[in-house]
């Protein structure tokens, strides 16, 4: 039928869904067994954000619908990609996916601390770095004492791993 015999009124509205954290293409979807149980609580949260619509209006409602069922979508993909790394198993004495870094920064005094997590679970506020990040991937593999040097847009920064840990810190 042509578009012609539409009404305007009859259009759906397809929904803008921002996309998820990157995760390039062909790499595994490493998460850590927080970073899975956040995943699933984002999708029970979103279950019941969808159970409770309730508008008078039935377009806005469908829009809304169609806005939730396209992120649990883009959030059932990721989980069903998902590969939970248990921290346990991982060689204490090298930085590995999930481990807790500490690290000097420079010639300075100056001491960071970051954990290697999936790309859903990073979080620059809360110390958490995506294992697909530059850093992470110099540190991985790395032991105490060793340093890796990082090239940023106008200078070259040092670190030097202090301390690595697989326990909650």
């Amino acid at each position: 039928m042509s578009r012609g015999f539409v009404k305007e009124d009859d259009q759906e509205e397809v929904p803008m869904v921002p996309p998820r954290a990157d995760l390039p293409a062909g790499v595994t979807n490493y998460v850590t067994p927080k970073g899975m149980e956040a995943l699933t609580d984002e999708k029970t949260l979103l279950i019941k954000e969808r159970e409770a619509l309730d508008t008078a209006n039935e377009n806005e409602r469908r829009i809304a619908l169609n806005h939730i069922n396209a992120k649990l979508q883009l959030l059932n993909t990721r989980i069903l990609s998902a590969k939970v790394v248990h921290l346990n198993i991982q060689p204490k004495d090298e930085v590995r996916f999930g481990a807790f870094v500490t690290l000097k920064i420079g010639t300075t005094n100056k001491i960071e601390k970051y954990q290697i997590t999936g790309v859903d679970e990073a979080d620059i506020s809360k110390g958490k770095i995506s294992f697909v990040s530059p850093i992470a991937k110099l540190l991985t593999n790395k032991k105490v004492g060793e340093k890796v040097t990082l090239k940023l847009a106008k200078e070259y920064r040092l670190f030097e791993v202090m301390d690595i840990a697989y326990g909650q810190k």
